[in-house]
């Protein structure tokens, strides 16, 4: 396919409730909530980002969205040729609006839609639109674990120019996954199988299916979790990440601590549990001593940074530095990633690309890997 006229639609709030630790942004309380926590949206960003890429091709290319925050301002900022089809019917916008948007754009003559947000987002998708109209979904929530996006969304820019420059590009039903967010919030994860899309499949820019299933051998998960805690130093503030590796090491230590949160632990206790951004960033700058990062990568996608962790903002990971990076995972779930890097998609491109490179990854006790972390960057 090659492209003339490009649907847009933006959540404006995708995303907001991950640096709050609030696990996801469904619903306009979530939403209140993570503003009040001083939250920045991040999706209009990320749109831009996508959008970058096209503009080469502005002269040839006409954008079709809703008014404002829900395409037109990123569109016109990137120096496109926009035609407003409509506007939201409320604001906070409700996935009705999303919905309404789809339909309007695909039937304004739209040959692609473009949508930014997470798995709720890609739900409102397949409810619009169905397994038959082509998309492609730029990351900007904090689930996602569908396979409808992009790695990132320079990754999404790529997929985008490889479509207007008329290059072949193969178009497949790729899976669209969602949990329930109360459950989440409190520590259960039950994902299903919501749908199909028809995504421009291009290699190694469209992401996989999360892997829900529990990450494999429990010994090989107690091996990493001795290895670690045998090396912890009680002068050093750990900012402990989201899932059940990490959560072996808390349980090492003798710490009930949370499995889908950001946990603190100092001198071998929990001293701040399911944190926001905001509480990270106080701690480290009241912390005297040396801070570090323990994190592992999700299952099946290999994403280190921006799935689900999203309490780790940029200015979090700048201020603790990537030589203060623990990564740990088994070595089923590397072998599972059949070969593709470990990816970071933090929001921020600049510190995406100096992350990048070899990283050491603990992978059981006294066993150790290095092994790649991508921005998802292209030659």
């Amino acid at each position: 396919m090659k492209l003339k006229k490009l649907g847009l639609v933006i959540n404006p709030w995708a995303g907001v409730g991950g640096p709050a630790g609030l696990k996801g942004s469904d619903g306009a309380e979530t939403v209140q909530q993570a503003l009040e926590a001083g939250v920045e949206p991040q999706a209009q960003k990320r749109a831009a980002t996508a959008l970058a890429g096209l503009a080469d091709f502005r002269d040839r290319l006409e954008i079709l969205c809703f008014a404002n925050d829900m395409g037109e301002t990123v569109a016109r900022d990137a120096g496109l040729s926009v035609t407003v089809v409509g506007e939201a019917a409320s604001e906070p916008t409700t996935p009705a609006d999303s919905e309404r948007a789809a339909q309007v754009i695909r039937d304004s003559g739209a040959d692609l839609v473009v949508f930014v947000g997470g798995d709720g987002t890609a739900r409102n998708m397949v409810n619009a639109l169905g397994d038959d109209f082509p998309v492609l979904g730029i990351p900007a929530g904090v689930k996602m674990h569908s396979a409808c996006f992009a790695i990132s969304p320079r990754a999404g820019a790529e997929v985008l120019r490889r479509l207007m420059a008329g290059q072949l590009v193969d178009l497949r039903e790729r899976e669209v996954r969602d949990i329930d967010e109360k459950s989440f919030r409190e520590g259960r994860v039950s994902t299903r199988h919501y749908g199909e899309l028809l995504v421009p499949e291009e290699g190694h820019f469209l992401q996989a299916v999360k892997n829900a299933g529990r990450e494999v051998e429990e010994l090989a998960v107690a091996d990493v979790a001795a290895d670690v805690v045998e090396d912890l130093d009680p002068e050093t503030l750990y900012i402990v990440g989201p899932g059940s590796t990490t959560l072996a090491i808390l349980d090492e230590v003798g710490c009930d601590g949370t499995l889908l949160g950001v946990d603190l632990l100092l001198d071998g206790a929990l001293v701040a549990e399911d944190i926001g951004a905001a509480e990270i960033e106080a701690a480290i700058e009241g912390h005297q001593g040396p801070v570090k990062i323990i994190l592992t990568a999700i299952g099946g996608q290999g994403h280190l940074i921006g799935r689900g962790n999203q309490q780790f903002s940029p200015a979090v990971l700048r201020a603790v530095g990537r030589d203060n990076l623990i990564v740990v995972a088994t070595k089923t779930k590397i072998t599972e990633l059949g070969g593709r890097p470990l990816l970071v998609d933090s929001g921020d491109a600049g510190l995406d690309e100096q992350w990048s490179g070899f990283i050491r990854v603990i992978t059981g006790y006294r066993d150790a890997i290095l092994y790649p972390l991508s921005n998802g960057e292209f030659e």
